[in-house]
């Protein structure tokens, strides 16, 4: 099983999406993130994820103009936030992002939340932009089965992604099978359960296997699921070491070891409680 940094995921409407991307959440600071960035462009990173949420899509597209890189040779994207969720509030604030990340275009939009009170006029919202080819693919974030089950009843398109939490300690297996079966890529979000697994006694073992650390493990487990991963981290020296995982592979036992370590631990919040405190 051949993996590099540049290897990519294609979606179902044909757009290439790099499956090893840079995650940003909770780098707001200019310098940090713009040494954080470099650093990640050196080793081969060109995939790069925001939100609205994370107050940084400025910092970000200032740093993304001054690496060097061609823009067509980056993948972008970012979320719409839940006080910017609605038809009309989704649009404005898309061009918000835009304007804050210097950018024409993006290549992925999503819908951070599912909210009950917007959640049709939200993706619709979506939906034009993506008709319009403001957006090369939208999707969503945190939708359980029934989330997606219920936007299907409306929706004029399919999401192509859903970017979920997920890790060793939370494998999500049912709705993950779900979305293979829909054919909506998989994206991990919390792909280290916020370094909760970092001293796993199992994953430290297989580490020692190949020279590797337990983040190392964790993150070549996600990538042989076939899910996309965005690590983030503030340090150049971490930042390549979570792109250093392309040169082992892992056992089919060790991925049904890995596998078995679901506590069903959730890092953030469930999104059965955030869309419920928003209506019906």
């Amino acid at each position: 099983m051949n993996f590099s940094i540049n290897n990519k995921v294609v979606l179902t409407n044909h757009v290439s999406m790099e499956q090893f991307g840079f995650g940003t959440y909770k780098l707001t600071q200019t310098e940090e993130l713009t040494r954080a960035i470099n650093a990640a462009i050196k080793v081969g990173y060109r995939a790069f994820d925001t939100a609205q949420l994370y107050q940084n899509e400025k910092q970000l597209g200032q740093a993304l103009k001054q690496c060097g890189v061609d823009r067509k040779q980056l993948f972008i994207t970012s979320k719409v936030d839940n006080s910017n969720q609605g038809y009309a509030k989704t649009l404005a604030s898309f061009e918000q992002s835009l304007k804050d990340l210097q950018l024409d275009y993006l290549d992925l939009f999503l819908v951070h939340w599912p909210l009950s009170d917007t959640f049709f006029n939200t993706w619709k919202a979506l939906e034009t932009l993506y008709e319009d080819k403001r957006v090369r693919a939208i999707g969503v974030c945190n939708f359980h089965i029934s989330h997606l089950e219920l936007l299907a009843t409306k929706a004029n398109i399919k999401p192509m992604i859903n970017q979920i939490e997920i890790h060793p300690y939370l494998t999500q297996v049912e709705l993950v099978n779900y979305l293979r079966v829909q054919k909506i890529a998989i994206e991990a979000w919390s792909p280290l359960a916020r370094n909760k697994v970092i001293n796993d006694p199992l994953l430290v073992e297989i580490g020692d296997n190949y020279n590797k650390s337990a983040s190392q493990v964790t993150l070549r487990w996600h990538l042989q699921n076939g899910y996309i991963v965005i690590p983030k981290s503030s340090h150049p020296d971490r930042i390549a070491e979570n792109a250093n995982i392309f040169d082992f592979e892992l056992t089919i036992e060790e991925m049904k070891q890995i596998n078995g370590l679901n506590k069903n631990l959730r890092t953030g919040k469930n999104p059965d409680e955030v869309y419920k405190k928003n209506g019906f």
